[in-house]
């Protein structure tokens, strides 16, 4: 998923508008189409990475291989790579039928769709490789239809609806990770209590989630084709494919990297949700080794945590704007690295209901409080609208980073240290990001960004 974007301050304060107009909005057909392409977007994040994980560990795949299965999500890293692609190549029969972005957005849901059924068909206990590359296509195609809905509902939304789609979209896209997490493990359990054997539940859990994505492609064929990608298809008609690629990609890496101190903001945006990858990436096996039913895990892990996260969103956008950028983004990082304290304890209190919604809920909701912050960052460095979406999808791209990378050697970790001082390290690998942000605040980066408002 691309991150919400944050507007600078208009040059006028809109006019007041009563709570019912403001209710209205969220009604509009363009915002309700957006909604769904929100669920669509959210829905295969989670079925090549934590539900995936939770099926692996109940076939006995090992904490190393585990903690290694964070590679998969290298498509969601180099997205930025293909982005221009999108933007510029047809695809034969869809795009004359459906339109530039509706085209793209078809394509890219039904090799979601195949994706999805080719990795019910594997067996972790198996073969691990074909998981994996069963994972590296669900992956891979989820990314693509990321950008194509990002693109989608920038040009589809005129400005005034555009902060009510944003918010469409955000929650429908949480609803669509709750479904594939907690709602997936359910299903599972479901086809389980009728007798059929664990990997074939699993299969039939996965071939529902691939039956779920339609609810995005009916929204692609109910959709219209955005009137600013016509205007942009028309306008571009006399370049070639090639030239339009290489104008996009050239201009947003060339204009962001003369900026001052460039690299160490693009570090800094590598690093600072690290604390939350690192734990994030063992957090289902911790549960299940922990002695925690499956339906535990979709029950407090993903339900109350989704409570947690829709609430620690609002406060921090409360934080975002009463502080500024910098002193926000202090009290991000430091709340969302010391909430994995709250996992040590657990691991010493052992298999209680109550601790780990206790701490399940310190976790999403200091998780949730940083990333509306670390939003506003990200949206305040993409200030050039040429290249607002390439640029968007580098610095995205960048910050899972250490979700696929830097978070690969987690199960190392966790199996060498056990669970208790896992979790204290997890706080530590905040402290290089926090020092990165004390350095970029002397050197006046977050002055130079001007106000930033979420």
């Amino acid at each position: 998923m691309t991150a919400p974007d944050a507007t600078s301050p208009a040059a006028t304060s809109p006019p007041a508008t009563s709570w019912r107009d403001s209710l209205a909005v969220y009604l509009q057909p363009r915002v309700l189409i957006v909604l769904f392409l929100g669920f669509s977007s959210g829905l295969p994040l989670a079925l090549s990475g934590s539900t995936l994980l939770v099926w692996m560990r109940e076939a006995g795949v090992d904490l190393k291989t585990i903690g290694l299965f964070a590679l998969v999500g290298t498509p969601y890293t180099l997205k930025f790579l293909w982005a221009p692609l999108v933007d510029a190549l047809h695809v034969p029969l869809f795009t004359r039928a459906f339109g530039r972005r509706r085209g793209w957005l078809l394509f890219s849901q039904l090799l979601l769709i195949v994706a999805i059924l080719l990795l019910a068909m594997t067996d972790p206990a198996r073969s691990p490789f074909y998981v994996a590359l069963g994972a590296l296509l669900v992956a891979t195609t989820s990314s693509t239809q990321d950008i194509v809905v990002d693109a989608f509902r920038v040009e589809s939304l005129p400005e005034g609806e555009q902060a009510a789609g944003m918010a469409a979209y955000v929650a429908a896209y949480r609803i669509g990770m709750l479904v594939s997490t907690a709602g997936a493990l359910f299903i599972v359990s479901g086809f389980e209590s009728t007798g059929v054997t664990r990997n074939s539940a699993w299969m039939w859990g996965y071939v529902v989630m691939a039956a779920m994505v339609l609810i995005g492609t009916i929204t692609a064929l109910v959709a219209t084709e955005p009137e600013q990608s016509v205007r942009a298809e028309a306008a571009t008609q006399t370049e070639t494919a090639f030239a339009r690629v290489l104008h996009a990609a050239i201009g947003a890496f060339s204009e962001f990297l003369s900026r001052k101190d460039a690299m160490a903001a693009l570090a800094f945006v590598v690093l600072f949700k690290f604390t939350d990858a690192f734990s994030g990436t063992m957090t289902a096996p911790f549960v299940i080794d922990l002695g925690f039913t499956r339906n535990d895990y979709a029950a407090i892990v993903k339900g109350v945590g989704l409570a947690a996260t829709l609430i620690g969103g609002f406060a921090g956008g409360f934080v975002a704007r009463r502080y500024s950028l910098a002193t926000a983004l202090w009290i991000g990082g430091v709340v969302q690295a010391l909430a994995n304290l709250s996992f040590s304890w657990l691991a010493v209190a052992g298999a209680s209901q109550w601790a780990l919604a206790f701490a399940i809920t310190c976790e999403n909701f200091t998780s949730a409080v940083g990333t509306v912050i670390f939003v506003a960052y990200l949206s305040a460095l993409c200030q050039n609208p040429l290249h607002t979406a390439t640029q968007y999808a580098l610095l995205t791209a960048l910050a899972a980073v250490g979700r696929t990378y830097l978070s690969s050697g987690a199960g190392f970790v966790a199996d060498t240290t056990g669970w208790p001082l896992f979790f204290v390290i997890c706080v530590l690998v905040a402290i290089p990001s926090l020092v990165l942000l004390t350095w970029l605040q002397k050197r006046g980066h977050f002055e130079a960004l001007g106000p930033v408002r979420v």
